[in-house]
């Protein structure tokens, strides 16, 4: 099983280096708070949306957060 990793730990690595549930998790997040980022943070959605586009999209199960991290 791999180590959940957080939002610090993340963000120091390329976004091609996350695992689908991180990716999903993250992007769940960002998106119910998106209203309230601040470009940075909206610069980390942007970038996990399109990291999620060039993978193909994610499965049902991916997409939930009933999994969470």
């Amino acid at each position: 099983m791999q180590k959940n990793r957080d939002m610090a730990e993340l963000t120091m690595m390329s976004k091609n280096d996350w695992i689908n549930n991180e990716l999903s998790y993250y992007h769940d997040a960002l998106s119910q708070i998106a209203p309230y980022l601040n470009q940075e943070g909206v610069t980390l959605l942007r970038e996990i949306n399109n990291e999620i586009k060039l993978r193909g999209g994610l499965t049902a199960c991916e997409a939930s957060l009933k999994e969470g991290l």
